[in-house]
C-alpha cells in the first residue's frame, strides 16, 4: 500500500512538472516571436490558434499569456485570445533612460578597473563584425554584433545585480531594434562609437567611457522614438 501511495505521488510530481515544462516552453516561444515581431505589433491570436502552432493544449497557452501579459508584451483579450501590445515613444524613452543611465555606469566601472586582453579582444571583435556587416549592406548581422557587443560589456561588470536589471530591460528594448532596423539610417555613426567606447575602456579612462556610452545610448533613444513617431507603428 505503502509503495502504491509513493508510486501515485510520484506521478502527481511528474506530471506537475511535466505541465510546468509545457508552460515555460510555450512563454519561451511566444515571447520570442513576439519579440522578434514574428507576431506584429496589433496582431491578435485566439488560444486555440496558438495552441495549434505550439501543438499544444490550450493550458501551458493561457498561463504562458498570463506572464506575458505581466510583462506588457500583450493584452489578454476576450474569446480568450491576446492581442501584442503597440510601442510607444514614450515607452522607448523609459526604457532607454533606464539602459542608459545603467550600461555607462557599467561602462566607467569596467574603464575603471580594467579588462583583460580576452575581454578586449572579444569587444573589438564585435566591432569588426559590425564593420563587415555594413560593408555587406547585412543588417542582420549587424544587429547580431551590436548586440553580442552590449552583452560582452555588461557581462564584464562585477555587479550581478546591474547585469541582471539591464537584461530585462534588454528584451523590451530587442522588439523596437528589430521592428526598425531597416528604417533607420545605415548604423555607421553607431559602429564608430562603439569603437571609440572600447579605446575609452582600454585606456582605463572611465569619465570618457562614461561619456561616450552616455551619449551613445541618447542617441539611440532619440532615433528610435522619433521612427516610431514618423512611421506611426504606435497606432497598430
Amino acid at each position: 500500500m505503502a509503495d502504491d501511495e509513493a508510486m501515485e505521488e510520484s506521478g502527481a510530481e511528474a506530471g506537475r512538472a511535466t505541465a510546468a515544462t509545457r508552460s515555460e516552453l510555450a512563454y519561451v516561444e511566444l515571447k520570442r516571436r513576439v519579440l522578434d515581431n514574428a507576431f506584429p505589433v496589433g496582431s491578435f491570436f485566439l488560444e486555440q490558434e496558438l495552441a495549434d502552432l505550439l501543438n499544444m493544449s490550450r493550458t501551458p497557452i493561457r498561463e504562458a499569456l498570463v506572464r506575458l501579459a505581466n510583462e506588457g508584451l500583450v493584452e489578454i483579450r476576450p474569446r480568450h485570445g491576446m492581442r501584442v501590445l503597440p510601442i510607444s515613444p514614450e515607452d522607448m524613452r523609459e526604457i532607454y533612460t533606464i539602459l542608459t543611465a545603467l550600461e555607462a555606469e557599467v561602462a566607467a566601472e569596467v574603464a575603471a578597473r580594467g579588462l583583460s586582453d580576452e575581454e578586449l579582444a572579444t569587444l573589438r571583435k564585435a566591432v569588426a563584425d559590425m564593420d563587415a556587416a555594413l560593408a555587406a549592406d547585412d543588417l542582420d548581422a549587424w544587429a547580431v554584433a551590436d548586440a553580442w557587443f552590449h552583452r560582452s560589456l555588461v557581462g564584464a561588470s562585477a555587479n550581478q545585480r546591474l547585469r541582471s536589471v539591464i537584461s530585462q530591460y534588454w528584451e523590451q528594448a530587442h522588439r523596437v531594434r528589430m521592428l526598425t532596423l531597416r528604417l533607420r539610417p545605415k548604423p555607421v555613426r553607431s559602429t564608430q562609437e562603439h569603437l571609440a567606447l572600447v579605446n575609452a575602456i582600454e585606456a582605463r579612462d572611465p569619465k570618457l567611457a562614461w561619456q561616450i556610452h552616455r551619449t551613445h545610448r541618447e542617441q539611440a533613444a532619440d532615433m528610435l522614438a522619433e521612427i516610431l513617431s514618423s512611421h506611426r507603428l504606435t497606432n497598430l
